[in-house]
């Protein structure tokens, strides 16, 4: 059925007996027998014709704990380095989770298995729900239940929650005043960037300023070092996404916009906040 499957979901027609037979390493005598016995179970229907073949039924589904619906995302994996074609994982199981240095697992994956051998490292996500990440080296391979054993080297998740949840509110700063005050402000109130309410917006930094003290340039108003072109977000969106843009982006802050309007500040600093364990 795992086979069967498998080739369903990636072809979106009808399996032939033999082609379920050489992703299984099984006769084609020996799938059509087995096929006999799920159709009796209502687990396998037959297709007449010359396109026919076998589908599952959404009992196998149930009964594999594998969405029949359509309404699922592909969560990739990469194999060496290189994304697999076709291939997705639909389960993912721990044990030895009470071990201090090991922790090792099962992912049952929807594609062909065989494209997986022992040794390879592989790299699993980006889970829907969580966006969860898994690093490891495949132990072993289940054929039949389409499944690969993995060493775990690494996990990482983001938590579900959106970007307004970590980011700070936003210190508003005169665009007149001068850099050497508005350093003063920044220091204060314990932030290294704030909004410079001009027409459009203004962000200015720490390193804005420390760069203009550098220069001398202490009493200049801080309208002269503001920068207009800031990568923003909305508030509502999950911290995942701040931090793709953000890792597209050598690491810049974003602005937070609230219905449209600068509300906040989300740092580096921030996103690694929220990561870290409390």
């Amino acid at each position: 059925m795992t086979a069967l499957i498998n080739i369903y979901h990636k072809e979106g027609r009808a399996v032939r007996g033999e082609e379920i037979a050489g992703l299984i390493d099984r006769s084609p005598g020996t799938v059509r027998n087995q096929m006999q016995s799920l159709k009796a179970l209502n687990l396998v229907e037959g297709v007449p014709g010359p396109k026919g073949g076998y589908k599952a039924t959404g009992s196998a589904h149930e009964a594999l704990n594998v969405d029949a619906t359509g309404d699922v995302v592909a969560v990739p994996i990469v194999k060496n380095g290189v994304a697999v074609d076709g291939a997705s994982a639909t389960e993912i199981v721990f044990n030895k989770v009470m071990k201090t240095k090991e922790c090792d697992g099962i992912v049952r994956i929807l594609g062909n298995v065989k494209d997986f051998n022992v040794g390879d490292e592989i790299r699993i996500g980006p889970t829907p729900a969580h966006k969860l990440y898994i690093h490891g080296d495949v132990t072993g391979r289940d054929d039949t239940m389409s499944r690969l054993l993995f060493h775990v080297n690494g996990i990482i998740s983001m938590p579900r929650i959106p970007v307004k949840k970590i980011a700070q509110r936003a210190v508003h700063i005169d665009p007149n005043a001068t850099i050497q005050k508005v350093a003063r402000i920044l220091i204060h109130n314990g932030v290294r960037e704030a909004l410079v309410d001009e027409s459009p917006p203004g962000l200015v930094s720490m390193t804005d300023i420390t760069r203009a003290f550098a220069d001398g340039r202490t009493n200049l108003a801080i309208s002269a070092i503001t920068t207009h072109g800031f990568l923003t977000i909305d508030s509502e969106k999950p911290i995942y996404e701040a931090i793709k843009v953000m890792g597209r982006n050598s690491f810049s802050p974003l602005v937070v916009l609230e219905s449209g309007t600068p509300w906040g500040v989300v740092t580096p600093a921030d996103l690694i906040g929220a990561l870290s364990p409390s």
